[in-house]
């Protein structure tokens, strides 16, 4: 699969997350181990299979919390859960996450900002596009506006998405707002316009 998993973690107090560990989380709980960190949460950026499939076995062998969107559907949530509500601060060690709700690939998607140096996207923005809006419990209103969200933050944030979709696999915002067809339009109706 071309999805990205995402680990995040403190060098100091060695606490770590894990973003979307999509249906094979192996490699991922191999560098949590051989690094001898802690996993404190594990975060879905939204409910898709191909980003939460391996969620089970990392919340068993793990005992981290899972953390999703306060929109997200109950019968998404298992085990120990926490709903993360827009704008919410989540502390790491000295990695400071900011959640923020980007609704339009799926209800319940979310981005990350960590220390003010990266953007996790999952579905919402990918190098060069967006995430798709013709599935169902998608909506493309929500989706123009998700991204009208992500333009207004800072340039020089690192755009990790959830795939490996353009022609590099990441890149800073700042080239994204010049580039990316999907935060180049100024309205819906040339948002939808898009192929």
């Amino acid at each position: 699969m071309d999805n990205f998993s995402y680990i995040i973690y403190c060098q100091k107090t060695k606490s770590a997350a894990l973003v979307d560990p999509s249906f094979d989380a192996a490699k991922a709980l191999e560098f949590i181990t051989e690094d001898k960190l802690k996993l404190l949460y594990l975060i879905n950026t939204h409910h898709h299979s191909d980003h939460t499939g391996d969620n089970q076995s990392v919340i068993n062998s793990q005992s981290c919390e899972l953390i999703i969107s306060s929109l997200a559907n109950p019968r998404f949530s298992f085990g120990n859960v926490r709903k993360v509500i827009d704008s919410e601060i989540l502390s790491i060690g000295e990695a400071n996450l900011k959640f923020i709700h980007t609704p339009g690939h799926t209800q319940d998607g979310i981005c990350i900002i960590v220390n003010d140096e990266a953007l996790i996207t999952g579905d919402t923005l990918f190098i060069g596009d967006c995430g798709r809006c013709d599935l169902p419990g998608s909506n493309i209103a929500k989706m123009f506006e998700s991204l009208q969200k992500i333009k207004s933050l800072p340039d020089h944030l690192i755009v990790y998405p959830g795939h490996d979709y353009g022609d590099k696999p990441y890149d800073t915002l700042g080239s994204q707002k010049r580039i990316n067809k999907t935060l180049l339009a100024k309205t819906l109706g040339e948002f939808s316009k898009i192929p």
